[in-house]
């Protein structure tokens, strides 16, 4: 994504977000809450409207005591029940609500472009999916509702403050009403802070993804240090994040406490010049002390959960982002399913680049009828994997058209495309798990029969076989416990369960050793009969048999034919295929 993408502002969309699509669904379960809350601060008004009548039992009326001692009982035992009932409704139902959150994300983020990937690191990806979501659980749990509720109930306590002492109420109001300004003033620094805190770690935890993917590489090069330094500065600047939200947090807090003890000793002083005036109880002033906790309690809780709540509009915000990001079948041109395929692919006057003035691609013409064969030959970084990511609609042409059947691939629902296609990447990635699961992948309803005979024409089970669990054994993460050859042999037989009818081996043979490509060449005949193929490979002696060669050198096609007309026409293949046979 472009970087002015990354940085768009949608604070306002965000919070419309949030009331249409967390709240409002869930509004029953909020006012429920809402209830419970209200039904637990009014038990807690009990006890400081009941202290206001101790001074009839002062005066001698012990059995009035007992009056009170029952109905602070019942309050407290009120209050015990609709605490555990609220946390249980809501805490549960905001869990909820993050695991949902994340499947959206995740979902959402499977549909994105593979351009999205190319310019994002996984482990990005996977703390936005993972950590973004979860401060939104304020918006649904305790948080929100006790901040509402707090507030109503805040205001029942200035109203019965009001019947004690109006002048006592004003003089609590000035530091409070200035500790409000400040914790204000303090979240619109706080909200920044806190998205910029998930945008590093997400940084840092792709950076991290990285280096324990490619530990063999980390530790074969000595890059120990090195790894351990970049990791140690992202982590500092977490820290750097974190120590100034925690500064401004302690100053909040601090702040309060010295606002709230302004207000007490003024009540106190004022408080004890009226009882002294014979104006005020002392009950009285017991029962405005205690409610006055009513009062400062949706103050200080503008400090506590007012934090949690800026911090859940920081991940709603990413989150928000991320979302917003348009999905490959989002563009409004692919309206069209892809029927059953015969196979005829054509390109024409394909251009492509990755960035802007950097061409890749410069106008490829090619056309392949149904069962061809096409070879891509040529050096490195000439375009060969470019044109088979065209060919897989990964990317999109710049220029040109690639049609298959006939049919724009521009305008065709990927998925409707995708799954009657066969893909051998480079980089044979398997996932943690048996043999059998990484070849069910390719068709979950595939039987153990097809898995069994995919497995044999690949020429798989000539090592499984040797294991105790064969085809059930587990293979590690990305098939580490598995040779190069064999992961890449087990690749294949994934792309015959497959049965595409379009084929595309991205240097198919690049892992395996001589007896292995041996084996894989045999194969082959099963492997392409019948299917439109697109073969790259630097071993030239694994095309010869090719319908189509097509040489590509900086982005164009330079040379066309079999091996045999290339071979006598001298020419770049000429020189590849020579070089190779060291002839």
């Amino acid at each position: 994504m472009s970087e002015a993408k990354s940085k768009k502002k949608i604070s306002g969309a965000s919070l419309k977000h949030a009331f249409r699509e967390i709240i409002w669904p869930r509004r029953k379960l909020v006012a429920i809450g809402l209830v419970l809350i209200l039904i637990n601060r009014l038990s807690g008004f009990v006890l400081p409207v009941s202290a206001r009548y101790l001074d009839r039992v002062v005066a001698g009326d012990i059995g009035f005591l007992w009056t009170l001692l029952s109905l602070v009982a019942v309050a407290v035992t009120i209050q015990a029940i609709t605490s555990y009932t609220l946390v249980r409704l809501l805490s549960v139902e905001a869990q909820h609500l993050i695991a949902q959150l994340r499947i959206q994300v995740q979902y959402h983020v499977l549909r994105l472009p593979v351009r999205v990937f190319d310019n994002t690191k996984s482990g990005v990806l996977v703390t936005r999916i993972m950590e973004d979501v979860e401060g939104v659980r304020n918006l649904v749990g305790t948080g929100l509702v006790q901040l509402i509720g707090g507030s109503i109930t805040g205001v029942l306590a200035f109203v019965y403050l009001l019947t004690i002492n109006p002048i006592m109420t004003a003089l609590a109001l000035i530091p409070l009403g200035g500790f409000a300004l400040v914790s204000t003033r303090a979240f619109k620094k706080l909200r920044p802070a806190f998205r910029e805190r998930g945008r590093i770690q997400a940084e840092v935890t792709g950076r991290l993804t990285e280096s324990l993917g490619g530990i063999r590489v980390v530790k074969g090069f000595h890059a120990l240090d090195k790894e351990s330094d970049i990791f140690s500065a992202g982590a500092m600047r977490i820290y750097e994040n974190v120590k100034g939200t925690l500064t401004t947090t302690s100053l909040v807090t601090s702040l309060g406490t010295l606002f709230m003890g302004m207000a007490s000793l003024m009540i106190m002083g004022y408080g004890g010049w009226q009882i002294g005036q014979g104006n005020l109880t002392l009950g009285e002033l017991l029962s405005f002390v205690l409610s006055l906790g009513f009062l400062v309690a949706p103050v200080f809780q503008l400090a506590n959960i007012g934090t949690q709540m800026t911090e859940a509009f920081a991940g709603l915000d990413r989150t928000a982002e991320l979302l917003s990001w348009p999905a490959e079948d989002d563009d409004p041109l692919r309206t069209q399913a892809m029927p059953q395929i015969r196979g005829h692919l054509s390109f024409q006057g394909v251009h492509f680049a990755y960035e802007k003035g950097k061409p890749v691609l410069k106008g490829i013409d090619f056309d392949a009828p149904p069962g061809t064969v096409v070879a891509l030959v040529g050096s490195s970084g000439s375009g060969k994997s470019t044109i088979a990511g065209l060919a897989a609609a990964f990317i999109e042409p710049d220029q040109g058209k690639v049609l298959v059947d006939g049919v724009d691939l521009r305008t065709v629902k990927l998925g409707s495309y995708r799954e009657q296609l066969g893909l051998v990447f480079q980089s044979d990635f398997l996932f943690d798990g048996t043999m059998r699961e990484n070849l069910r992948f390719a068709r979950p309803d595939a039987t153990d029969a097809e898995i069994q005979d995919a497995a044999e024409k690949a020429y798989v089970t000539a090592f499984s076989d040797k294991f105790p669990e064969k085809l059930d054994t587990v293979i590690g993460e990305r098939g580490v416990k598995l040779s190069g050859g064999q992961r890449q042999r087990v690749t294949i037989a994934r792309a015959l369960l497959a049965n595409p009818r379009l084929l595309l081996l991205d240097e198919a043979t690049s892992s395996l050793d001589t007896e292995s490509e041996a084996l894989i060449q045999k194969s082959l005949g099963d492997l392409l009969e019948g299917r439109t193929t697109i073969v790259i490979a630097h071993r030239l002696t694994t095309i010869q048999r090719a319908d189509l060669i097509l040489v590509i050198e900086d982005g164009r096609i330079v040379e066309r034919g079999k091996h045999e007309e290339l071979i006598a026409a001298k020419g770049r293949y000429h020189e590849l295929y020579t070089v190779q046979a060291r002839i």
